[in-house]
């Protein structure tokens, strides 16, 4: 769950500190937190190709291919992670020029952006390691990594934003900084303990391999559709964001304010869905298909269950456990966000089994399918939300609930996918 959330943990302490700075900033960080979950979506999602590709390596009993598969992943995302810089560089002004109206807002986006944009490359190679212990089910050392990275950004966070402990305030920018550099640190900490791994060897960790464009290309061809969900998904999202962002500033306030609530309660959907990716892929390189459907049900079972627990107190006494996070600044916000959390409420129940669904779906292989279902579900997102926002100009619980009908939408035709058996004929 916290590998699969690493971005999830450092946005939502962007969010806690910055919503006791301004409603300008806590604004400006819901729409570039959104942005650069675009940015850490697309890495991903390239790397979610090689996770199921070493699970179906060590499934099939080929531990010797972990290490050259691995290696075709680090390489491609490298190449990945300098684009992504570049672009945040020197393109995002222009960008965010196209969805901000706020003057203030934009020159907080790309403050943000500026020190932010560094971290792409640790980021990138760090979903790359991710994918490699998650592929050989070995996630122990995810969890210390990604606790000790959000203890990292937690400090950091305090001390660059409002200038503590001779650390220089910076404000926004600061938590851009903050949150490149507990990346740098959990990177450096993965890479130490690789070093120390005694499996590494069986893994051929130890030898780099050259450039096997073919396996890349492979990889690839299972992860673009992979990719391509998660900017089409991400994509409305932020489209939503942008809509919200023109209703005024109070409006985002509330709304970012609910992403990071939204992102904070999913963290369990997240790892069970990532989970699902890696035991579906080993059960069919094993030649267990019998099982798969069983499993699936199962996990999404355990995930609805741990979703509800957690979520509930905070839905029904968000005075008590909003309050702590978002300070007494906010508390007039929190009052005025009580139904949006409900509606947040049924958006996880749903997305707790049709994340997991549609995630296992794509531990079959059909990726392509997978992106075929999220491209019809976020064109009627992005049509719902245009509609309801501009022209019948409804609150933010209704236009919330396109979240629901979303998952709703998505659940049913992986659903019917996995039902199909269709999948049994897919190589990987």
């Amino acid at each position: 769950m916290l590998g699969s959330a690493v971005q999830n943990v450092i946005a939502a302490t962007d969010v806690v500190f910055l919503a006791r700075l301004s409603k300008a900033d806590l604004a400006a960080i819901g729409i570039v937190g959104v942005f650069y979950l675009i940015i850490a979506a697309v890495g991903f999602g390239f790397s979610k190709g090689g996770q199921i590709m070493i699970a179906r390596r060590m499934g099939e009993g080929q531990v010797g291919e972990v290490g050259r598969t691995f290696y075709a992943m680090v390489y491609f995302e490298l190449l990945l992670a300098i684009f992504m810089f570049l672009f945040m560089q020197y393109g995002s002004l222009q960008f965010f020029s196209h969805f901000v109206d706020s003057p203030e807002i934009l020159f907080k986006c790309i403050e943000y952006l500026e020190y932010r944009s560094y971290g792409v490359f640790f980021s990138y190679i760090g979903v790359a390691i991710v994918a490699l212990y998650t592929g050989v089910a070995r996630t122990n050392f995810i969890v210390i990594d990604t606790l000790i990275l959000a203890v990292v950004n937690f400090i950091l966070n305090w001390g660059l934003i409002f200038g503590k402990w001779g650390l220089p305030e910076m404000g926004i920018a600061g938590a851009g900084l903050a949150s490149t550099i507990a990346e740098i640190v959990a990177f450096v900490l993965f890479v130490i303990y690789i070093f120390f791994d005694k499996k590494a060897v069986e893994y051929n960790l130890f030898k780099l391999p050259k450039v096997d464009y073919e396996l890349i290309k492979q990889q690839q061809k299972i992860a673009t559709p992979i990719v391509a969900q998660a900017v089409v998904g991400m994509g409305s999202w932020f489209f939503f964001f942008g809509l919200v962002e023109n209703l005024g500033e109070r409006e985002s306030a509330i709304t970012s304010m609910m992403r990071i609530v939204y992102l904070v309660l999913s963290i369990p959907c997240w790892g069970f869905a990532s989970g699902i990716n890696t035991m579906v892929s080993n059960l069919i390189g094993q030649n267990r298909k019998e099982e798969v459907l069983p499993l699936i049900w199962k996990t999404a079972f355990l995930c609805l269950v741990v979703t509800f627990a957690i979520s509930l107190p905070v839905v029904l006494f968000p005075q008590y456990s909003l309050y702590p996070f978002f300070g007494e600044i906010n508390l007039d916000l929190i009052q005025d966000a009580q139904y949006t959390l409900y509606v947040l409420f049924g958006i996880l129940m749903i997305f707790a089994v049709g994340g997991v669904y549609f995630n296992g779906l794509a531990g079959t292989g059909a990726t392509f399918f997978g992106l075929m279902i999220q491209t019809v579900c976020a064109v009627a997102y992005v049509l719902y939300v245009s509609f309801a926002v501009k022209q019948l100009q409804v609150g933010l619980e209704w236009a919330w609930a396109a979240e629901i009908f979303y998952w709703i939408a998505i659940l049913g035709m992986s659903y019917w996918y996995l039902k199909s058996n269709k999948w049994h004929k897919l190589e990987v």
